[in-house]
């Protein structure tokens, strides 16, 4: 039982938390979001995220992974015309 309370005492930033995506690393993370900032760090269509991808070296179910990844951990905002626009980085 102490056990339990003592993990219910941790900070709520942590439980938000939340991990990179299954077969994304720190660095394909770090990768993307420079790639990014090259095209004005907003992913909107298919012709953001191909310069994205292609400058990453990543796939586009990678690419759509990391961004989910980025707008679950607040690295990211939701355009409200649709898209993504990156908040970290050089993108911040």
């Amino acid at each position: 039982m102490r056990k339990v309370m003592a993990l219910a005492g941790l900070p709520l930033g942590l439980a938000a938390c939340v991990m990179a995506p299954e077969g994304v690393n720190e660095q394909m993370i770090a990768d993307y979001t420079l790639a990014a900032s090259t095209i004005g760090c907003e992913l909107k269509h298919d012709s953001d995220y191909l310069p994205v991808e292609l400058q990453a070296g990543l796939t586009r179910q990678q690419a759509l992974d990391i961004t989910s990844y980025m707008l679950a951990n607040d690295k990211a905002v939701s355009l409200p015309d649709g898209g993504v626009k990156l908040t970290t980085g050089a993108c911040a």
